[in-house]
């Protein structure tokens, strides 16, 4: 686990998987060899062979009181197609526990959108039935992005919305939201379209000191120096290259510091200028 202050509020990470892997499942450009040309992602962000290394974490922020995770990785006895995602047996909800957030702590749920690895821990099955994990929480969903993937039918990745979704809307804990709303004075919604119709970040301010937590809206460094790579699950790849770039823009050579929802150790760094383009420096 690790954890970081900002200023007052204090962001923690619990990861669920880490892995190095050919990076153009996620990203089609991010070839072995386009990563290898790119020698300042090694160590923590790439190996030597030109695998990315990522992670699927989750982030919870302690602010005023609250207790707020931020998107809810894989899950576990959830039917996947990729071996790694299918049906698992992880530690997560014990690993939460001894970060000191017990699953019955957590008060606020915040999805950035609704992907198969954000909303897994939504739920949990007990007795054969998907319940939500977090029982005394609100769960925090994008209104445009409910009335979106709601009408969709599940597709490649599985039963993502009836098993992760829907319960939590049957059970009565769902806010439908907008981008701008304010959770606590120092957390609030932020709009970063493009990945999914209405993908959120987090943005923190507390005593000074800022951060963004990004979602999907760049899933790894390497999009920092080529902000132009799409994702293979960009909804709207313009839009999300647009929203990449303004991101970047707003905040390089800024001491606002970035927290990549994807982003493998150490994950949180500064975006700094390159000449044309930008890096991202831990």
């Amino acid at each position: 686990m690790d954890r970081w202050e900002i200023g007052g509020v204090r962001v923690s990470r619990v990861i669920e998987l880490e892995t190095a892997s050919i990076g153009s499942f996620v990203l089609p450009d991010a070839v072995a060899e386009n990563v290898k040309a790119r020698d300042w992602l090694r160590p923590h962000f790439a190996d030597a062979e030109g695998n990315m290394i990522m992670s699927i974490h989750a982030l919870i922020v302690e602010t005023g009181g609250r207790r707020i995770i931020v998107d809810t990785c894989l899950g576990n006895d959830k039917q996947r197609p990729i071996p790694d995602w299918n049906m698992r047996k992880g530690p997560f909800l014990q690993d939460l526990a001894a970060a000191g957030f017990p699953r019955e702590s957590i008060d606020t749920v915040v999805c950035t959108h609704l992907h198969v690895d954000h909303v897994g821990w939504n739920t949990m099955l007990v007795d054969g039935h998907w319940v939500p994990t977090f029982p005394n929480a609100r769960y925090l969903i994008g209104r445009s992005e409910w009335e979106y993937w709601s009408q969709e039918e599940d597709g490649q990745f599985g039963e993502i919305m009836g098993d992760s979704v829907r319960p939590v809307v049957e059970a009565g804990l769902v806010d439908l939201v907008e981008p701008g709303l304010e959770i606590t004075p120092e957390a609030r919604l932020i709009p970063t379209p493009g990945h999914t119709p209405g993908h959120m970040s987090v943005f923190l301010s507390s005593k000074g000191k800022e951060a963004v937590i990004t979602g999907d809206l760049i899933h790894h460094p390497v999009q920092c120096s080529d902000p132009d790579w799409a994702s293979a699950f960009d909804f709207d790849p313009g839009q999300a290259r647009k929203t990449r770039r303004e991101f970047l823009e707003r905040y390089a050579d800024t001491e606002v510091r970035v927290i990549g929802t994807h982003f493998a150790s150490p994950t949180i760094g500064r975006i700094v200028r390159n000449g044309e383009s930008w890096r991202f420096l831990p």
